[in-house]
């Protein structure tokens, strides 16, 4: 049986972006509806479990230690050849599934109405509302909220190009495996160069016998098993492992440098991993402002694109330069072999570099300064960019 039901603004996907913006709508006073396919919010857990409280912090959010698994001091990104950076920065491992119901209770106490096992299944634009058929009949509101991950099914159905390289992609595989100690160090570990062609390989630890691998890789393909093999097995090297049990796999994506590109329309924003934002606190920072523009616009009675286009100028404000300057670094990683990796991060082993603050332009400045100063011909790796590949 179809039923008709009502709300001001309708968000589709209980992600932490998506239930940011339904919360934060909700506080600004709009009626919100939450529609998520899973039978139960957090369940089964997605893979991005791990965040770095200075990303959290830009979000305004206050780490609760109900969900955290573990704190770490930071991270060890390693070279090709071994050398290592250490970067000390307050970080957490969650447990997700408690992560994802503790925002939950948070958008439900602020007013939201969540309806899981409900699948939206297309968005129609008519003259005055927004009709969303789900599995459990259609939904009406003023205007709708996008929120249904990297693959976004809605965005595409509404013929939106939601990012501007959707080919960079980071497409992963992650693993929770189990060995004797391999949850106790205080790092995470990030492994750079050929070994993950684009991106990263990382090692996360969550205490006692328990971690995760992970693996991501760009313009390879969706498929990234062969290098995830490859790299549990180089990891059983370094580690001295000769037992490792591979508990749970899983599969996704991170949009981590295709740049958001159509965030709005009439009656409609995206935000989180469908609008080709990346990382847990930086999406839920955009989810505060997505929720908070679409309150207003409500209020206002005109949630057009243009009215709607305030979110895209907030996040321009606080993200743009950050995102651009990661794509550059990222795309010139992606072309550098693994000797000129090696030598530019030579540069920095055993520095302190706790003096790189600021603004992301003002970080890139004082990196290459710093670079400048101390071997100024690790800025010829950078050159790579320039490379048509």
């Amino acid at each position: 049986m179809v039923t008709s039901m009502n709300a001001d603004i309708i968000v589709i996907g209980a992600s932490p972006a998506g239930m940011m913006a339904a919360r934060n709508a909700s506080l600004k006073g709009a009626s919100v509806i939450l529609i998520e396919k899973k039978e139960q919010i957090g369940h089964p857990p997605h893979p991005a479990n791990t965040f770095f409280k200075g990303m959290f912090d830009r979000a305004g959010e206050m780490v609760d230690s109900s969900y955290v698994i573990k704190e770490l001091k930071g991270a060890k990104i390693i070279a090709p050849s071994g050398g290592t950076v250490v970067v000390e920065s307050p970080a957490y491992f969650l447990d997700r599934t408690l992560f994802d119901e503790y925002y939950a209770r948070q958008a439900t106490q602020a007013g939201v109405d969540i309806r899981t096992d409900v699948e939206a299944h297309n968005v129609l634009r008519t003259e005055g509302n927004i009709s969303v058929s789900t599995s459990n009949g259609v939904l009406t509101s003023k205007m709708v909220i996008v929120s249904d991950g990297i693959n976004s099914k809605i965005a595409g159905l509404l013929g939106l190009n939601t990012m501007k390289h959707p080919n960079d992609i980071a497409w992963a595989m992650e693993a929770v495996v189990e060995a004797e100690g391999i949850g106790e160090p205080d790092l995470f570990e990030y492994y750079v160069g050929s070994i993950a062609p684009g991106w990263k390989c990382t090692y996360s630890p969550c205490g006692g016998n328990r971690a995760t691998l992970g693996m991501y890789v760009r313009r390879h393909g969706r498929d990234v098993s062969d290098f995830f093999d490859r790299w549990v097995e180089k990891f059983k090297k370094l580690k001295g492992l000769d037992d490792l049990t591979i508990v749970q796999r899983s599969t996704g994506g991170d949009p981590i440098i295709t740049i958001p590109d159509t965030t709005v329309a009439d009656g409609v924003m995206l935000v989180g991993g469908a609008a080709g934002q990346s990382g847990i606190g930086y999406s839920m920072h955009a989810g505060q402002m997505c929720g908070d523009v679409a309150a207003d616009a409500v209020a206002r009675g005109d949630v057009s694109s243009k009215a709607l286009s305030q979110y895209r100028k907030l996040w321009n404000q606080e993200y743009r330069t950050e995102y651009y300057l990661g794509r550059l670094a990222l795309e010139t990683l992606r072309k550098m072999t693994d000797r000129e990796i090696d030598g530019m991060m030579s540069t920095f082993e055993g520095e302190d570099i706790s003096f790189i603050q600021g603004d992301p332009l003002n970080k890139a400045i004082q990196t290459g300064l710093f670079m400048l100063r101390k071997n100024p011909k690790a800025l010829l790796s950078y050159r790579a960019l320039l490379r048509r590949r």
